[in-house]
């Protein structure tokens, strides 16, 4: 892990070096000013759409699970589903590969470079998603352990696009439409989410015929597969665009210590959005701090420090233990209050077909009306009101929508005209979520913490919220049948209120980052940040 030292090579006391370091420095400074007040342009655009076909398809690829679970059981199942551990195990294999694959490639983000590592973690997703649709058992090997297998790796990659596509739209975004951008990248994920029960839909009317007046299991069994397998499409779009796509300017400047490149590259995407690489040119580069693992502990050992990033991770665990604990298991709650069940003189193909496309309809309605709605309701006040009122909100009002879900459970699945209550409850949790902490916890950690160590940053608390999702899926799976099949969910609504009442808490550690820098936020002074022309490499010190 990297950490800050002073790349002190040379002293400052020598005039020509006291010069070069304040024309350098303000080289740098000129540098980010002009994209922290740049205009929105062309290339702003298609940062935002390259890094969202990402979150798309993250989106699609995570939450279609929630339908094809039910699809895997009738074909694999004991008594047409899944037992509790397959269905544990499909669902949470991808949270634990987000877990890895954010702590690793934020790492490897700050190492190598956002430009490097960009569209390594698609290809990942793109493999991983086409083997999850071929897969096959025999047997050696049960084919719900190579799904789990294979939606592991995939989370890995998934896990590499959240501190990527957020530090790439952070560091290219002006200070006033920063959070605007940020936002509208995240939204995507309710896109995707609403994309995987629209295919859902689509795939169980083309096949009701089939599934009716047939045996309907190899039939189930090819749709599975092709709901998974379209996951891929947008990644393949999308990854050309990733590949190409220029290195941010501030890990040019601050990373690798190119200030003349850096400047270059500024005035490149800003007018005609390209950038080029002269490799004839002369690299210069500069003494400033540079990432080593005794600064990250010195830097982030400092309260003030320290708390933004527990703030940030414990934000993020908090929320993700409801958004996750609801959003895996959005089937299962909706048949649980008895919304759109069949009915139970149905039998065979068609009782499939019917509870197949309700839990595609049902989940289309909980996202159009919840989820969607609330990204882009952050996206218009994120800028104006600012993120930390926004989470706090957030977190208030889901305390207190979790709290009458739970307490209130027995009675709003009484009847069916409570059970829409219900629903209505449920929609607005959902909304609460995404206008609320589930988009602040991904924009904040994307800004809040030094170039060299923005990626990381956000790793750590991108894995701290999936490390909540494991234990969400974790409990909500060894949890929800006690008493009785379903009979415990009431009870995990009130955990899940508990963890939003603590989230206000971990948001009152951070600043607001609203119309500041990235370097202001960094808590570094900025004057003097580069103290002159790098030394020869043979005359720096080893640290």
């Amino acid at each position: 892990m990297a950490t800050y030292v002073s790349d002190k090579a040379s002293d400052n006391s020598d005039p020509k070096t006291g010069a070069a370091a304040y024309s350098l420095d303000e080289k740098r400074r000129a540098a980010l000013a002009e994209v922290d007040n740049a205009k929105f342009s062309w290339f702003h655009f298609k940062v935002c759409l390259v890094a969202g076909v990402g979150f798309f398809t993250d989106a699609y690829d995570i939450f279609a699970i929630n339908i094809a679970s039910t699809m895997l059981g009738y074909v694999y199942g004991h008594n047409q589903k899944l037992s509790t551990n397959q269905d544990l195990g499909v669902k949470v294999a991808t949270p634990i590969g987000n877990l890895v694959g954010q702590l690793l490639f934020g790492w490897l983000a700050d190492v190598f470079g956002r430009k490097r590592m960009y569209g390594i973690e698609l290809m990942i997703i793109i493999v991983a998603t086409f083997g999850q649709a071929v897969s096959g058992g025999s047997h050696a090997v049960n084919i719900i352990g190579v799904i789990i297998v294979w939606r592991g790796i995939m989370g890995i990659g998934i896990g590499g696009d959240y501190p990527l596509s957020a530090i790439i739209s952070s560091e290219f975004a002006s200070t006033h439409i920063r959070g605007r951008l940020m936002t509208a990248v995240f939204a995507n994920q309710g896109w995707g989410q609403f994309a995987g029960a629209v295919v859902a839909l689509i795939i169980v009317h083309a096949y009701k015929d089939s599934l009716i007046n047939s045996d309907p299991i190899p039939h189930i069994d090819q749709m599975w597969r092709i709901l998974i397998g379209l996951g891929c499409i947008p990644g393949v779009i999308a990854l050309y665009f990733r590949l190409t796509i220029p290195e941010t300017p501030r890990f040019t400047m601050d990373i690798e210590r190119n200030v003349q490149q850096a400047s270059q590259d500024v005035d490149n995407f800003l007018t005609s959005g390209t950038y080029y690489v002269d490799p004839d040119t002369t690299i210069e580069r500069v003494q400033a701090p540079k990432a080593t693992k005794r600064d990250f502990l010195a830097y982030f050992s400092k309260w003030e420090n320290g708390k933004v990033l527990l703030g940030t991770s414990y934000s993020w665990f908090a929320l993700d233990i409801a958004f996750y604990g609801l959003g895996l298991n959005s089937a299962i709650i909706l048949q649980a209050i008895g919304f759109g069940s069949p009915s139970s003189s149905l039998t065979g193909g068609l009782k499939m077909y019917t509870n197949l496309k309700n839990v595609a309809l049902g989940n289309m309605i909980l996202i159009a009306a919840g989820l969607i709605p609330g990204y882009w309701a952050t996206f218009l006040f994120v800028d104006s009101w600012g993120r930390k009122p926004i989470q706090l909100m957030g977190f208030t009002i889901l305390t207190i929508l979790f709290c009458c879900m739970g307490f209130g459970y027995r009675k709003l699945i009484a009847t069916h005209s409570a059970s829409k209550a219900f629903v209505f409850l449920y929609c607005l949790s959902n909304f609460f979520q995404n206008f609320g902490p589930n988009t602040t916890t991904f924009i904040v950690p994307g800004e809040i913490f030094p170039t060299r160590y923005r990626s990381t940053g956000h790793g750590i608390s991108a894995a701290s919220g999936k490390l909540g999702a494991v234990v969400a899926q974790v409990g909500f799976a060894r949890l929800k049948d006690i008493h009785g099949t379903n009979k415990f969910v009431g009870h995990i609504l009130e955990i899940f209120a508990f963890f939003m009442l603590t989230g206000i808490f971990s948001t009152l550690l951070l600043p607001e980052t609203k119309g500041r820098t990235l370097e202001d936020l960094s808590n570094e002074d900025q004057n003097g940040f580069i103290s002159g022309p790098a030394a020869p490499k043979e005359s720096q010190p080893v640290v």
